[in-house]
């Protein structure tokens, strides 16, 4: 694969001195980069992690209901904190954000706190690099809002300001250009037991009109997508999704799980949010004919829904934003979370009554299927309707504890468990 290619000349050439050059614009630094080329970009400085706002988010934990034995605490202050990807040989966490960061999270001593929050690859201008995810080799893919970028080698070159980059899929490939929106943008990715790479790409619209139908199938626009994680071969995986900001394989029969949030203005308790399973390619999940659920929407509701349509495993609240997941693989928690589903919920926008802000915890029966979900933590929304938080990806740390990113109050926490299974 030729990224580990790149990930060896990036060994080889660490102690290799070369001349600085002239700082370039932004514009042009991933082709330095790509040649593993120093751009003059200054190291930016690190987030600080004590103080007035560290006191108050963690005084906001104390409102966090856990089951017995479970406990919640202040992983690090994280701006914008979104999306998270653990590296496989370090632990070292990297979250992206809706907005033009992605930052680098070290617990250097291993006491279960960062040490460390920095911007990561400061010299690459980026665009919503909300999805990040690594392959099992260590390549640390970020999915911007129209571009995808491979950094190989992230979690031991991530130090300085420089990092060996390399294009993907390049701007304006991801989608049609015409195509890019402020609304549902944000994408998160996961490369699966297959070594394919897969990435969700919601929809712009409330509802997508009509005339757009044929563009999207094509492109997989409402859909996942899933290539070689070289970017070659392309092809449309699922279809039939609104806006999914959360996936996950079951390690155990190698399914894909997403979440999706469904359509707004239909009001408080319609539709339901959802909680898919994709048991094989070119399934689809139903959506614009079904506004979640089976809650047809109105601008489809007389025209006939596909053959095959899969229902969701899990209708959630309506309108409480069901984002990130993660299958829980780790031993530190009991036995009953094992191989079973945390989400994040992160709380509604719309509603006259705010529902949402907690973590959502679904097992699953022998065979694969879904069996129940209920709230595992919650806390973040006040009863006056308040939010204190807002949980927008989970995902676990080696020792089996499990992180919360939070993008409102710019943190990450992390559970753990010490009672007795």
């Amino acid at each position: 694969m030729r990224w580990l290619l790149f990930a060896a000349s990036t060994v080889a050439l660490a102690g290799t001195a070369l001349a600085q050059p002239t700082p370039a614009p932004k514009a042009g630094n991933l082709d330095k980069l790509s040649e593993f080329r120093q751009t003059g970009t200054v190291e930016p400085p690190l987030v600080p992690q004590t103080g007035r706002r560290v006191d108050a988010l963690k005084k906001n934990l104390e409102r966090v209901k856990l089951p017995s034995g479970f406990t919640i605490e202040l992983y690090a202050v994280v701006p914008d904190a979104r999306h998270m990807a653990v590296g496989p040989s370090t632990g070292v966490v990297f979250a992206g954000t809706r907005k033009s960061k992605v930052y680098a999270v070290t617990d250097r001593d291993k006491d279960r706190v960062a040490d460390e929050v920095k911007e990561f690859a400061p010299s690459v201008d980026l665009k919503i690099p909300n999805g990040v995810c690594f392959s099992r080799d260590g390549m640390l893919y970020v999915a911007e809002q129209n571009r995808l970028l491979v950094f190989p080698a992230a979690e031991f070159f991530y130090e300085g300001p420089d990092v060996a980059a390399f294009l993907v899929i390049k701007q304006g490939d991801l989608i049609p250009p015409t195509e890019e929106s402020y609304n549902h943008t944000a994408r998160v990715c996961r490369v699966g037991p297959d070594g394919k790479l897969y990435i969700t790409l919601g929809q712009p619209f409330n509802v997508p009109p009509k005339e757009k139908a044929d563009l999207y199938a094509k492109t997989g626009i409402g859909g996942i997508i899933r290539i070689d994680q070289d970017g070659k071969n392309r092809e449309v995986f699922a279809t039939g999704i609104r806006n999914s900001v959360g996936m996950d394989f079951n390690t155990k029969d190698g399914t894909l799980w997403f979440t999706d949030n469904q359509v707004d203005g239909m009001g408080d308790d319609r539709p339901p949010g959802e909680l898919n399973r994709a048991a094989e390619a070119g399934q689809n999940f139903g959506f614009p004919w079904y506004g979640g659920g089976s809650v047809r929407t109105t601008e489809y509701q007389a025209d006939p829904v596909p053959e095959g349509v899969v229902p969701p495993q899990v209708e959630m609240d309506p309108h409480a934003a069901d984002l990130g997941m993660t299958f829980y693989n780790g031993t530190m928690f009991p036995e009953r979370y094992r191989g079973g589903i945390f989400s994040a919920q992160h709380g509604s926008w719309n509603r006259t009554k705010p529902i949402g802000a907690r973590i959502m915890f679904t097992s699953l029966k022998p065979d694969g299927t879904v069996d129940k979900t209920e709230v595992f933590a919650e806390g973040w929304l006040t009863e006056n309707g308040e939010y204190l938080g807002r949980p927008v990806d989970v995902t676990t740390l080696p020792d089996g504890s499990l992180l919360v990113s939070d993008d409102t109050a710019g943190a990450i926490y992390r559970v753990s468990y010490e009672g007795r299974d």
